[in-house]
C-alpha cells in the first residue's frame, strides 16, 4: 500500500435532530444554530444539514441562519432535485452532499445509486462546482459507485458506515469494516477526498477513524442523543478524543 500523509481527521457534526426536538413541540427552542455554535466552540470542524424534501427538520431559515452564524464550513445535504438545486445555489455553503432521500423513510437508509444516474447527475453537479461549491456523493463503497463518482466530476466521497455500524462486534462487523476499508482506498486511489458516516457511535468509530484515507467523518444522531445525557460539548470531545487516539495508532 502507498505510503499516506496522515492529515488532521475533521469532524463534522450533523444538527438535523436538534432540530427533531424543536419541530417536535413547535417553537424556537432548541435551536439548530445554537448548537451548531455550540459544536463549533466544542472543536468541530463542521457543520452538516440536510434539508429535506418535506422539511421535517431542518427548514429553509435555518440553511439561511446558519450560514450567516457559523465561522466554519458548512455541509448542505440534499437530495438530487431542482429545488434542492436551487436552494444550494442560492445559500452557497462550502460544501453540498448529495443523497439519497425517500419520503417513507426514517433516515437515510443506503448511498445514492450514482451508476445509471450519470445523465441526471451530471448537469447538477457542474452546476454546483461552477458556483464554488465543493460537490460529495454519499456512496457505499463500492467500486463501480466509486468509478461513477470519479468520472462525474465529484470531488468528495462520502462512505455510508450504516451496515457497519449495525452489524454486532465481531466477524460481520470486521467484514463491513474492511469493506469500507477497500473503498476509502480504491476512492483515494481515484483522486476523490474521502469522507465517511452514518450510525457512527462512541462504539463503532474508531476502526473507521484509523483508516488513513478518510479525511472527514460526519456524525449528527449519536451527539445529539449523548447530548441529552452529558451535554454536546462533553459528546462531541469524547468523540474527538477517540477519533485522535484511532489515529494515532495508524
Amino acid at each position: 500500500m502507498e505510503h499516506i500523509k496522515l492529515k488532521h481527521l475533521r469532524l463534522g457534526v450533523n444538527i438535523d435532530h436538534v432540530a427533531t426536538l424543536r419541530n417536535a413541540r413547535g417553537g424556537a427552542h432548541p435551536s439548530p444554530v445554537a448548537a451548531a455554535l455550540l459544536a463549533q466552540k466544542a472543536g468541530a470542524d463542521g457543520i452538516t444539514a440536510h434539508l429535506r424534501e418535506d422539511r421535517r427538520h431542518i427548514k429553509d431559515e435555518d440553511i439561511n441562519d446558519l450560514k450567516q452564524a457559523i465561522d466554519i464550513p458548512l455541509n448542505f445535504e440534499m437530495a438530487a432535485t431542482q429545488e434542492m438545486l436551487e436552494n444550494a445555489l442560492r445559500v452557497r455553503p462550502i460544501a453540498a452532499c448529495i443523497v439519497p432521500e425517500r419520503r417513507e423513510e426514517l433516515t437515510t437508509e443506503g448511498g445514492l445509486a450514482v451508476a445509471g444516474q450519470e445523465t441526471r447527475l451530471a448537469p447538477m453537479i457542474d452546476q454546483l462546482k461552477k458556483a464554488g461549491i465543493r460537490v460529495s456523493l454519499f456512496v457505499d463503497a463500492d467500486e463501480q459507485e466509486l468509478q461513477a463518482a470519479a468520472k462525474l466530476g465529484a470531488d468528495i466521497v462520502e462512505l455510508h458506515t450504516g451496515r457497519y455500524c449495525d452489524s454486532p462486534a465481531g466477524e460481520r462487523r470486521q467484514h463491513e469494516a474492511r469493506r469500507i476499508a477497500h473503498g476509502a482506498h480504491f476512492a483515494h486511489a481515484l483522486g476523490l477526498e474521502v469522507h465517511a458516516g452514518h450510525g457512527l457511535s462512541f462504539e463503532t468509530v474508531s476502526d473507521i477513524a484509523a483508516m488513513p484515507e478518510i479525511v472527514e467523518l460526519n456524525i449528527g444522531h449519536f451527539l445529539i442523543g449523548a447530548s441529552v445525557f452529558t451535554g454536546l460539548e462533553d459528546a462531541i470531545n469524547q468523540m474527538r478524543n477517540l477519533m485522535d487516539e484511532a489515529r494515532k495508532r495508524v
